[in-house]
């Protein structure tokens, strides 16, 4: 018998519009695509196979291709980033979310596809290993080679406050 993946669905819908945001960005798109993830999981709810992995990476999975449509039916258009408003230093935060954006974004779409599973749906390794078909193993090597990758690209950034703030260290210039 098996168990019904749509049985929490405030916290799967959660999870699953964190990562679309992660990948598209928040907003209305975001909510459209995670409206479409879990119509389509309603709909093929009886394919879900318990045996296979959890309910969220089944989702995940759902979420991915309705992302990739998402992007094939969409012209095409500058990158668009919504900050959120700040209490503090709203153009220290800026500047770090648009450093951090660029750094992520000059990564391979591998790199940018698992720091979307691993920080934007707060997937574990087991489940981003299950959803990708690897062994854990295999994806704690590919996200600590991506997080090295993404340093090195933030390293890269011109401005020392928002290195400071983020706790890269640019690489000592050779003494004369």
């Amino acid at each position: 018998m098996s168990r019904d993946p749509l049985a929490r669905p405030d916290e799967l819908i959660r999870r699953v519009y964190s990562y679309v945001a992660y990948r598209i960005g928040p907003g209305t798109d975001a909510e459209d695509v995670t409206s479409e993830t879990m119509l389509r999981a309603v709909r093929y709810r009886s394919s879900f196979d318990p045996k296979r992995g959890q309910p969220l990476g089944w989702l995940i999975g759902i979420a991915r291709t309705c992302i990739a449509d998402h992007h094939s039916n969409r012209a095409p258009s500058p990158a668009e980033q919504v900050d959120v408003p700040s209490t503090e230093d709203l153009a220290h935060d800026v500047a770090e979310r648009l450093t951090i954006a660029d750094a992520v974004a000059r990564l391979d779409p591998k790199d940018r596809e698992l720091v979307a599973l691993r920080y934007g749906a707060d997937l574990t390794t087991g489940q981003i290993a299950d959803l990708l078909e690897m062994t854990p193993n295999a994806v704690d090597v590919a996200l600590h080679r991506c997080r090295a990758r993404l340093r090195s690209e933030l390293e890269r950034t011109t401005d020392a406050s928002v290195r400071s703030t983020l706790g890269v260290r640019a690489h000592a210039e050779p003494s004369s």
